[in-house]
Formats: structure tokens, C-alpha cells, sequence
């Protein structure tokens, strides 16, 4: 497994404020720039598959491999050899929440895909998080 990202961050908001703009799939690009579109087919349940267009690049497909309301979303896209996996965590801390995002590379050539794909995300993870925050802490 090669880490790519990850941030930590508390927050005034609830888990389930941030669980809500996770499974929210249409909304994805005000929180992440970066993306330009995120779909999803069907019911956003552990399992379900969707597609994201990244700004730039091409579209990619991804299944959602956790999905705990209030308390986790996971997706994972494949690449040829690789699992490029995102996971949003929260938890109750007081009033509010305890944030943690990470994505990791695994498969036999994830060095590879690493070093072709993997370069922006030490800093658009935090920066898309403290967009999150921003948004979630707003209503």
C-alpha cells in the first residue's frame, strides 16, 4: 500500500452533516474543485457503482466499498494493476466532529500509478477538506 494523502481535522459540525455531502454525489465539485462531475447508480449503499470526471481527465469509474451513514464513505477506482481507494471518516467529538480523510494506492504496479496519478493529492486532500468543513459548518 502506498499512502498517497491524509488530513485529520476536528470540526463544529456533526458526522452526519459531512456523512450527508459524501453520499451527495452531485454536489462532490463544490468541495472539490478538482472534480468536475460524480455520479452514482441507483441507491449510494456499499456496493453501488459510479462514475467521476475528473477537471482534465478522464472519466473514471469507482465502487462504493464502505458506506456507514454518520460515520464512513469509501470509494475505490481501478486502474490497470492498482486500487486507488479514498476514505472519509467522522467521528462525535463534543458537539461536533473528528475528521479524517486518506487515500492509498495497492496492486502490483500502484508505484507506478503513484507516480503518474497520485502527484496533486498531498495537497488537494487537506484543501478539499477544509472546503468540506467550511461547507458543512455554514449549514
Amino acid at each position: 500500500m502506498i499512502e498517497l494523502a491524509s488530513a485529520h481535522r476536528s470540526s463544529s459540525a456533526t458526522p452526519g452533516q459531512f456523512y450527508a455531502r459524501w453520499v451527495d454525489h452531485a454536489r462532490w465539485a463544490e468541495w472539490s474543485p478538482d472534480t468536475e462531475w460524480a455520479r452514482v447508480e441507483g441507491p449510494v449503499r456499499a456496493g453501488a457503482r459510479g462514475v467521476l470526471k475528473p477537471k482534465g481527465g478522464p472519466k473514471a469509474k469507482f465502487v462504493i466499498s464502505e458506506c456507514e451513514p454518520d460515520r464512513v464513505y469509501t470509494d475505490v477506482t481501478k486502474f490497470p494493476g492498482a486500487r486507488l481507494t479514498f476514505r472519509h471518516t467522522a467521528a462525535p467529538k463534543g458537539s461536533g466532529s473528528e475528521l479524517t480523510v486518506r487515500v492509498w494506492l495497492d496492486g502490483p504496479v500502484a508505484l507506478f500509478w503513484a507516480k503518474t496519478a497520485g502527484r496533486g493529492f498531498r495537497t488537494s486532500v487537506p484543501a478539499d477538506l477544509d472546503r468540506l468543513i467550511a461547507l458543512a459548518e455554514r449549514g
